[in-house]
């Protein structure tokens, strides 16, 4: 025997399914973290550093006790990254990217708040009374696409920010090497000022005396000159250095920062890296976003084929009443009929931007291959050139100090030679000093180029003139 089912339970069973599914398209909530915990594991992995995103005041306390703590010691590299990691404010404002996209994600899976509307009508003696509830069937039937697009999004914005991390640790990196290099480079110029306001001196004294011609202390003149030209440029050198310093590091001035007086040796080796293009590949985050970008158009591409003719889709019910007359009932829907606007600009513009999205994939990846092409050679040319002034020209520049010393003592050559030896001896010990600044530089580039990509290139201080200028007496 057949079951009748009555329009009431009907009516009643309608509306709960709706509001079933209504409660399942809003039960998307955030996350405690946002999305942080994988970038922290990504920088413990990468970098083998720890991150904290300051978001109240006991957390920025506990945080300045603890940068405090590691600057009140001689700074290494890697706690200047670990600083930087902690305290650089523009890093904390990249990580509220996390939790925009996450707030997006999370409106995507829910759903239209539903409708309700109502109407009273009267006519002479006669009421009518109008009830509707709406109800978004079409975001419905999207909710499953547009929350996998906005997820897709919520991880490139992952990768982004993970990107950024490992950008500003390169970048204090290279600041760090930089101002340890310049600061070092102060002290020897000093010297070689020193050098050349001795010689100068005794030019102009032996001038007075006759014993020396004037174009000769000329020459000792101009070069004393020269050097204090640039012991002025590489000290403000030192100066900007050390403020990009503290500028990564969140601190409000270099002046305190504790620097060693020397860049850490050379490794006894370069290291090795057969696959080198393989690995960047696999692993570069702008790849891996660029790879999100083309799931997520295509993705994107086939939801606005479905929907291209649906424009708007909602379902109501209504429920109808007048005085005297029967209660209506019934449901209504209301869709755009598709005569001035077929979707086909829509979809063609989807495709478009699909292909220039596989096209830009195809770009990053010829990019990355590139890219860390060039910062390993830059790297192993690095090497070289510091091992080769570290164990040819700086030891060979002793040497000859030492005989031409020897020749002095033997009144084989004056002073004016021995000063001479004495400044290529420093322009060599400098120009050393800055061979192996750029090698631990390199060194940062290419894990950046093997990581995030987007390397830059290194700046030079100022170059010493030339030692033959005062010498050749």
């Amino acid at each position: 025997m057949s079951k009748t089912i009555r329009p009431t339970t009907l009516r009643l069973r309608l509306l709960a399914a709706l509001t079933a599914l209504a409660l399942l398209g809003g039960c998307a909530t955030l996350s405690e973290d946002n999305g942080f915990g994988s970038v922290q594991g990504a920088a413990q992995a990468q970098l083998g550093k720890d991150l904290k995103w300051v978001r109240t005041d006991a957390e920025r306390a506990a945080v300045a006790v603890e940068v405090k703590d590691m600057l009140a010691k001689e700074l290494t590299a890697d706690t200047a990254v670990q600083v930087a990691l902690l305290n650089n404010p523009g890093l904390q404002a990249t990580y509220g990217e996390l939790g925009i996209a996450e707030a997006a994600l999370v409106q995507a899976g829910r759903l239209r708040n539903p409708g309700f509307s109502f109407a009273r009508l009267a006519r002479g003696d006669v009421v009518e009374i109008e009830r509707r509830f709406l109800f978004d069937l079409l975001g419905l039937l999207t909710l499953p696409a547009r929350t996998e697009i906005e997820a897709r999004r919520f991880e490139q914005t992952r990768l982004k920010v993970t990107a950024e991390v490992l950008r500003v640790a390169a970048d204090t990196r290279r600041a760090y090497y930089s101002s340890v290099a310049a600061q070092e480079a102060v002290r020897y110029m000093e010297d070689v000022k020193l050098a050349a306001e001795a010689g100068a001196e005794l030019a102009q004294r032996m001038a007075r005396a006759g014993n020396w011609s004037r174009l000769d202390q000329a020459r000792e003149q101009v070069f004393y000159a020269e050097v204090a030209a640039a012991h002025a440029r590489v000290r403000q050198a030192a100066v900007a250095e050390r403020e990009r310093l503290a500028r990564l590091l969140g601190l409000q001035s270099g002046a305190g920062l504790r620097l060693p007086a020397r860049l850490p040796e050379l490794p006894a080796a370069p290291r090795e890296l057969p696959d080198v293009e393989a690995a960047a590949v696999a692993q570069r985050l702008d790849v891996e976003m660029a790879k999100k970008d083309v799931e997520g158009l295509a993705k994107s591409l086939g939801l606005t084929r479905a929907t291209r003719f649906v424009n708007v889709l909602e379902a109501g019910y209504l429920r109808n009443s007048e005085t005297g007359e029967p209660r209506q009932t019934g449901y209504e829907i209301e869709l755009n009929i598709p005569i001035f606007d077929f979707g086909s600009a829509k979809v063609a513009r989807a495709e478009g931007l699909y292909l220039q999205a596989v096209n830009r994939l195809a770009e990053t990846a010829v990019a990355a291959r590139s890219q860390v092409r060039e910062a390993y050679h830059g790297y192993r040319t690095a090497f070289e050139l510091a091992r080769h002034y570290r164990d040819e020209i700086v030891p060979l520049r002793k040497r000859i100090s030492e005989e031409n010393l020897l020749r002095y003592n033997g009144m084989l050559i004056g002073v004016f030679e021995l000063l001479a030896d004495a400044r290529s001896q420093m322009a060599g010990v400098n120009a050393s000093i800055e061979a192996l600044r750029d090698f631990w530089i390199a060194e940062s580039e290419l894990e950046l180029a093997m990581t995030a990509g987007g390397g830059r290139g290194t700046g030079m201080t100022a170059a010493l003139p030339a030692a033959e200028a005062g010498g050749g007496h």
